[in-house]
């Protein structure tokens, strides 16, 4: 089966083609056009010089991914598109390119949660078919989230930003110190000449029974230690040690409570993606932590891990392969909620159940309080 993807969520135009087989999904081509140096001048993205970006990219790259695999566009079975959530500017141009190319075509069409692909990503980067039961990690500039996936439309949410998302604090304060937009990679390059334990800065839930994130507060720490401390500014390593300081906070709360999701689950299965991931120390300190642990960890090429169509276009095919009819709605849902309920409310039922008879057992138990590391400083 042969699926054409059509990702447009926010500021990448992309366009994939994948063929499952029987035990894989293989990326047969993928185009993204990038919109970074567009939008760098103004410190982040423009809503609607994305979506005309969009327009004008997306007739291009169709007709460039076929012509990659020299086949015409009637050689595909199937169509998948980006639903939500995103920008609604930039999803209307690719959900209205796809369902036009569908109908065109006589071709069904599938659409897809933004962050189910995300989440599907690590196995197609990496060549395998997708795995339930595992724990995903989504860490990106809109989200950060911790979910447990017990199959297709199966999501449970561990954990979640309750403010700033983690790439959305590496952006801020990339913005505070003066560094170009995106923050991430520039954070990243001058905290390789940085020592990350020059500044304590905070870890907001530290709690182990926590799986939310909050990096608000250490966004605005930051600040703070920023405008008070102008003295430091003559010093020329000052701000690698900053930068440096600043990405072990956020790698430290991603890897502690992602491997405290994999244990208040008991999967021995962890997947990571979304454009954090990028960071390689990041993906060191996963690689260790889960060493250490005898956790499988699975995580996608740097390529996979920003928004990408093959995700898009391998979420729908492995979808239509294990027998979930193809869907699509009439409109774009910006806010599109990965947990929303199974229509026959059967297994939301059984799983509410068994969290409130889990959560009540932790209630009849004993207390039991443990001491957190000595080197992390207040919680903000």
């Amino acid at each position: 089966m042969r699926v054409l993807g059509i990702e447009t969520s926010c500021d990448e135009t992309a366009v994939a083609l994948v063929e499952t087989n029987p035990f894989t999904t293989d990326v047969l081509a993928e185009v993204v056009s990038s919109q970074i140096n567009l939008h760098r001048p103004f410190g982040g993205v423009v809503p609607e010089m994305a979506s005309r970006e969009h327009l004008k990219n997306l007739p291009l790259l169709v007709p460039r991914v076929m012509k990659e695999v020299n086949l015409p566009l009637e050689a595909i079975d199937a169509i998948a598109a980006t639903e939500g959530p995103g920008l609604a500017s930039s999803l209307l141009i690719g959900h209205s390119y796809a369902r036009a190319l569908a109908v065109a075509l006589s071709k069904p069409i599938v659409g897809i949660n933004h962050l189910e692909g995300h989440l599907y990503s690590p196995f197609i980067a990496n060549r395998r078919a997708v795995e339930f039961p595992f724990v995903g990690l989504i860490a990106s500039g809109g989200h950060t989230l911790l979910v447990h996936a017990l199959g297709w439309d199966r999501y449970l949410k561990l954990g979640s930003t309750v403010d700033d998302a983690a790439g959305e604090a590496f952006d801020k304060v990339a913005k505070l110190l003066g560094l170009p937009y995106p923050g991430g990679p520039e954070i990243e390059k001058m905290a390789r000449q940085g020592n990350p334990e020059a500044y304590g800065l905070p870890r907001a839930f530290p709690e182990k029974e926590n799986l939310n994130f909050s990096f608000s507060g250490l966004k605005t720490a930051v600040r703070f230690f920023y405008e008070k401390s102008p003295q430091l500014r003559d010093d020329p390593g000052w701000s690698h040690d900053l930068c440096a300081s600043f990405q072990k906070a956020v790698v430290d709360v991603l890897v502690r409570k992602s491997l405290q999701a994999v244990e208040s689950t008991r999967v021995n299965r962890l997947a990571v993606s979304g454009g954090v991931l990028c960071n390689r120390t990041l993906r060191d300190e996963l690689e260790l932590a889960c060493y250490k642990s005898k956790i499988e960890l699975i995580v996608a090429d740097p390529a996979f891990c920003t928004d990408n169509a093959a995700m898009i276009a391998g979420t729908a095919a492995e979808k239509l392969e294990a027998g979930i009819p193809a869907f699509c709605g009439d409109d774009i849902y910006p806010n599109l909620n990965l947990f929303a309920p199974e229509p026959n409310g059967d297994f939301a039922r059984g799983m509410n159940a068994a969290i409130k008879i889990k959560n009540r057992q932790k209630k009849e138990g004993a207390q039991s309080f443990e001491v957190g590391p000595a080197d992390e400083i207040e919680v903000w």
